[in-house]
């Protein structure tokens, strides 16, 4: 179920803190119970792609210590847990708000096709990827009935692909002449042509976050020019996150670089405080 990777769903409470009903007890449970049935509907679609990479994952490092590679757990169960997953995720979604439930429902069926076939497909699989982040962050808003900045969306996007080419980047390392036995893909993916995908997707990042703050539409909604002070911890959280990729060689797991980096860990909550308190 890849418990540590539920952190990628905290994009969520992003509609709960800008449309400033983060105090508002009514909004803050729906907004967990969103997380809630994001989480279980993600996992089981881990759990799908981990029996259908069965073999590969067998020839991967790490992977390779997984439950269903390891022979821990069987095939049928890993399915059986999935369909229940995805029955109970969804149920809690359609009950939160209808449309929160078709969005989930969307990102189920996204996320199949993704595993079966548009994961072998170059460029596709990353925007793919990247599309399961952005319905992250606009099922926040819907679940609670807000409107989300279009530079915000944007922002979104751009950081996915980042986070996205940074993982792809370091598996085509890490695996070296054998990235291609355990994710076909990767052999489309040269180095020089993911570290370019990079830097263009770092720039837009800082850029259309910059945007966001500084848009006529967030100064008239938060009633202050201020919130373009977070940029720096921004800033910082993404050039933290280019050392680690380059300098340390890692990027392959982003979740567990933003759960264990202490200095990356730090932006991101002095970040969330500078803006709660500007916004609030």
């Amino acid at each position: 179920m890849r418990p540590k990777q539920w952190s990628k769903n905290l994009v969520i409470f992003a509609g709960l803190i800008f449309a400033q009903k983060f105090f508002h007890f009514d909004s803050l449970k729906t907004s967990l119970l969103a997380f809630v049935a994001f989480c279980l509907n993600a996992s089981a679609v881990y759990l799908i792609n981990d029996v259908k990479d069965l073999e590969q994952d067998r020839l991967h490092p790490t992977k390779k210590n997984r439950p269903l590679p390891s022979g821990k757990i069987t095939p049928a169960q890993a399915i059986t847990a999935s369909i229940i997953l995805s029955v109970v995720s969804l149920t809690l979604a359609f009950l939160l708000n209808a449309r929160f439930g078709i969005l989930l429902a969307a990102y189920w069926l996204m996320m199949m096709a993704y595993t079966f076939r548009l994961k072998h497909i170059v460029i596709v699989d990353i925007l793919v990827i990247s599309a399961g982040f952005i319905i992250r962050a606009i099922s926040g808003a819907i679940v609670l009935d807000v409107m989300i900045s279009r530079w915000l969306i944007a922002c979104a996007i751009f950081l996915s692909l980042f986070l996205i080419l940074a993982k792809r980047r370091n598996e085509t390392i890490e695996l070296g002449e054998a990235a291609s036995e355990h994710r076909a893909i990767l052999e489309e993916y040269g180095q020089r042509f993911l570290d370019q995908m990079i830097a263009v997707v770092t720039a837009c990042t800082i850029f259309s976050y910059v945007l966001y703050t500084a848009d006529p539409e967030t100064v008239a909604k938060f009633h202050t020019h201020n919130l373009i002070l977070t940029v720096p911890f921004v800033i910082y959280g993404i050039f933290r996150y280019l050392y680690l990729v380059y300098q340390r060689n890692l990027g392959g797991r982003p979740e567990l670089i933003l759960l264990t980096d202490r200095p990356l860990m730090l932006s991101v909550l002095l970040w969330i405080a500078a803006a709660m308190i500007i916004v609030y």
